[in-house]
């Protein structure tokens, strides 16, 4: 199962990565390894969770 607290992505951000990871399974990776994918792709296009704004 993934590790972290997720609370800190937005809804768009959790929606991302759960099609990134059901796409990863279809392609026959395992759960685990789909979720690494996923919070992966997202904190690479995203810069992680929420930004701050000033």
């Amino acid at each position: 199962m993934s590790r972290g607290d997720k609370s800190a992505y937005t809804d768009k951000q959790k929606r991302q990565a759960r099609h990134i990871i059901e796409s990863e399974k279809e392609r026959g990776h395992s759960e685990e390894e789909a979720e690494r994918i996923g919070w992966s792709t997202v904190n690479k296009q995203d810069g992680g969770g929420k930004k701050k704004s000033h």
